[in-house]
């Protein structure tokens, strides 16, 4: 019972392994090759989706190409427009294989797998757009890049590189003669080169620096102009100051000039008034002095302070300590005397 099913098995299994041989299966994106010993004829290649048989191998073997857009983008090239300005350009085309027979048979020596063959058609094809971007040299810069209404001619430049990229490629012959059609081509950037930006940006910089050096210079002759203003203003506040101080002592040595006059006549009554001043000063407020009696001012408050002056004399000086020991009992002050002005 058992070896009926195992005999089962292995046969279905041999049969799957043999089927899988002898048969392909074409999706509607795709369009094989059947190769015989390595050869292909334009009857061997199959277009219509479904499954075909073939020899196993190595009688016969298959390889399919997927017919879909495929991409592919140039290296960065330095290209100079009509006006000798200087760009950097890069673009990109989309391609898919035309003829599968063409195709196979150009590059079937980079390799036995289709994606052997993809990498050996874009380096072609990379090639091919690169030197279609010689087209830039026909466009002034203004051309490209504007916000006139017109608009850019960029997609004028597309078609012209997809032209160039159509009739031939250099040394090489067409592009269809690799069963390869380009469809469309487009830029996807622009930019100045290194050493332009570089030099924009040393001019930028050298601006700036020219800009900054301005406004220091401007900045240091106003502030010049201010420091220079205010030294000026200054120094005629000073000089007015110092005549108004000068006329004001000028004006008090004329004024006090009679007054030191008199008192030069009578220096008893300027000693006087000194000490009546210094009381004055000492006891302005409601406070208590304890001084001692050789303070000038302080022996006025004694009450021997004025005895012995004759009628008419002032007290120019102050009393020598003797006359205060000899004040009677009870009176004047001695060595200090006491002046409260809480109660005044």
């Amino acid at each position: 019972m058992r070896r009926p099913f195992t005999l089962a098995v292995a046969f279905l299994f041999v049969a799957i392994l043999l089927l899988s041989t002898v048969t392909y299966t074409v999706r509607f994106t795709e369009r094989a090759v059947l190769t015989t010993f390595g050869k292909a004829e334009e009857s061997d290649i199959k277009q219509t989706p479904g499954l075909k048989f073939k020899w196993p191998y190595p009688v016969q073997s298959v390889i399919k190409y997927d017919t879909r857009l495929r991409y592919v983008a140039a290296a960065k090239q330095q290209q100079q427009t009509a006006d000798n300005r200087q760009i950097v350009v890069e673009a990109f085309a989309a391609w898919r294989v035309s003829d599968p027979l063409q195709f196979y048979r150009a590059f079937s020596n980079a390799g036995t797998r289709a994606v052997d063959h993809y990498a050996a058609a874009e380096q072609i094809i990379r090639s091919s757009l690169g030197g279609g971007l010689s087209a830039v040299s026909k466009f002034r810069m203004d051309e490209l890049f504007t916000t006139a209404q017109s608009g850019s001619k960029l997609s004028e430049l597309d078609g012209l590189i997809l032209q160039a990229m159509h009739t031939s490629e250099g040394s090489r012959s067409a592009l269809a003669s690799y069963g390869i059609e380009p469809v469309y081509v487009g830029i996807s950037q622009v930019r100045l080169p290194e050493s332009t930006i570089r030099g924009v940006f040393e001019r930028m910089t050298a601006d700036r620096d020219k800009i900054v050096r301005g406004i220091e210079s401007q900045g240091e002759a106003t502030a010049n102009t201010i420091r220079s203003q205010a030294m000026s203003q200054a120094e005629t506040i000073r000089s007015f100051a110092l005549q108004r101080a000068e006329e004001i002592r000028v004006q008090g040595d004329r004024e006090a000039a009679p007054v030191l006059a008199q008192l030069n006549e009578k220096p008893e009554l300027a000693v006087f008034l000194a000490n009546i001043d210094l009381l004055r000063n000492a006891t302005g407020k409601r406070v208590t002095l304890v001084l001692d009696g050789s303070v000038p001012g302080v022996p006025l408050f004694g009450s021997s302070a004025l005895s012995r002056l004759a009628p008419g004399q002032l007290p120019a000086f102050i009393p020598p300590r003797e006359w205060l020991e000899q004040r009677p009992a009870g009176g004047g002050s001695g060595s200090g005397s006491v002046i409260d002005q809480g109660g005044r």
